[in-house]
């Protein structure tokens, strides 16, 4: 497999590959620095478990909304230039804690927490730019490679709660912002996106995304706490509808909301649980801040380590095949969670375990975005990444909302568990369907790609599944 990466990495521009993955990193663990500082932020001003839910969602669904956003501009703007303008404007909150003098409030940490989004958005920029330097064929190892960016969730875990410790977690909140600079040096030199733009100016794109950014900032402040389960719908209705009618026209493909419910099962629980994780295991094992923070790099760092597996495996049996078998671990590990109470130890592995197909399941999604979307490769990858944020939103909310009303998980863990199993069969039932286009090998002997057209990316033969 090490010869495979090697000779994939070798085949296109390692340099911008490189930059998209540091850019996805950096971008990733601040974008989650909520999640982070969660028990140091939760303790300070006494939060509910509903508040702590909420404050670690609001990053989590903004980046889910500005994904679409960011694939709209993509579409039409080099994404280079805009990745600058993502690091830029996530730097906001770290300026704002600067010259406040350290002094904030719940409320401000609401309003930071989208722009802190708009790194999580990254996600949409990050993929697409590294894959449009690289053949058809290793698409989903590359895009596997350029996604372990999510290992941005371990600088979380394993940096930020010590020195906040010892430092105070304001202050490490605004030493975090360093992160985002290196990014934007990278990004500056290295990074390159070769994708076809459509024509006509980026101009609206760019006032569809600042006027979607106030909108969202406005949404959590103003809406009552009872109403915030409608946060996602709002921010996405306005979001699609300063979209072209051509772009809308992919929220009606049944193949587009289908790998939207797959994502919000795969990387919602990756992120949501990411965000969260260090709060859970307080609450159900007593753990200290630190050893929160230590438990939540583990799985991270599990997670984000194993995607490009996901994709290699999809790039050999095809993501619609894989997608099946990693939806239904999510499904019984949840399930398992829901019903037993297992001691620290198992409880440590079961979740374990659920990182592990959160990120096969991430891999062998993106393995599919390509070769069903061949020319719409970035907006695609914004639509189907928000929806990814969008489940990331909810699993912390209902986490803390279930936690409140029950005092335990329990009837969380079995909610999720029984929409992954229905996600699993959803796919199941396609699977001979999407195998038609799902399914690209490399034939070396007559050095070509076999199953598509490579002119348009679109079947030309069935291939056997």
């Amino acid at each position: 497999m090490f010869r495979e990466i090697l000779y994939a990495v070798r085949s296109g521009n390692w340099r911008s590959l490189f930059a998209s993955f540091i850019y996805f990193d950096h971008s990733f663990s601040i974008w989650l620095l909520l999640g982070a500082l969660g028990p140091f932020i939760a303790e300070h001003y006494g939060l509910s478990g509903s508040e702590k839910g909420f404050m670690v969602a609001v990053p989590v669904i903004a980046a889910a909304i500005f994904r679409l956003s960011f694939g709209h501009m993509f579409q039409y703007i080099d994404g280079k230039r805009i990745a600058v303008l993502g690091i830029l404007l996530s730097l906001v909150p770290h300026i704002y804690m600067l010259l406040s003098g350290f002094e904030v409030s719940y409320r401000d940490l609401l309003w930071m927490g989208v722009l802190l989004g708009v790194a999580g958005a990254s996600f949409a920029i990050a993929l697409p730019m590294a894959g449009s330097s690289y053949p058809k064929e290793v698409q989903g190892l590359i895009l596997g490679l350029a996604a372990a960016g999510n290992i941005g969730a371990v600088l979380d875990g394993i940096l930020f709660p010590p020195v906040a410790r010892v430092l105070g977690w304001k202050v490490t909140f605004l030493l975090s912002g360093v992160l985002l600079l290196i990014a934007l040096v990278f990004v500056l030199l290295w990074a390159e996106d070769r994708t076809k733009k459509e024509e006509g100016s980026g101009a609206y794109p760019v006032l569809s995304f600042l006027f979607t950014l106030l909108f969202m900032v406005v949404l959590v402040l103003v809406l009552p706490p009872e109403l915030k389960l409608l946060i996602p719908l709002a921010g996405v209705l306005f979001a699609v509808a300063l979209m072209p009618s051509s772009f809308k026209r992919v929220f009606l493909e049944r193949d587009a909301l289908v790998l939207m419910l797959v994502y919000s099962v795969t990387f919602g629980g990756f992120v949501g649980m990411s965000s969260y994780v260090a709060m859970l295991m307080r609450d159900v094992y007593s753990v200290s801040k630190i050893e929160a923070g230590l438990l939540m790099s583990l799985f991270a760092f599990t997670g984000a380590l194993i995607r490009p597996l996901g994709g290699y495996i999809a790039d050999k049996i095809s993501g619609a095949t894989a997608l099946v078998y990693f939806l239904t671990g999510i499904g019984v590990v949840n399930l398992t969670l829901g019903v037993f109470s297992p001691p620290f130890i198992l409880g440590v592995l079961l979740v374990l375990a659920l990182y592990v197909f959160y990120g096969l399941g991430n891999g062998a999604t993106f393995q599919l975005v390509p070769h069903r979307w061949p020319r719409r490769t970035g907006l695609m990858t914004g639509v189907i990444g928000s929806a990814g944020g969008i489940g990331g939103f909810y699993l912390p909310t209902v986490n803390g909302t279930v936690y409140d009303l029950t005092g335990s998980y329990s009837f969380a863990f079995l909610i999720f568990g029984g929409v992954a199993l229905l996600t699993a069969l959803t796919v199941r039932t396609l699977r001979s369907r999407w195998m038609e286009w799902a399914y690209v090998r490399y034939d070396h002997e007559r050095d070509r790609l076999v199953g598509i057209d490579p002119r348009t990316g679109r079947v030309v033969m069935e291939v056997a599944g």
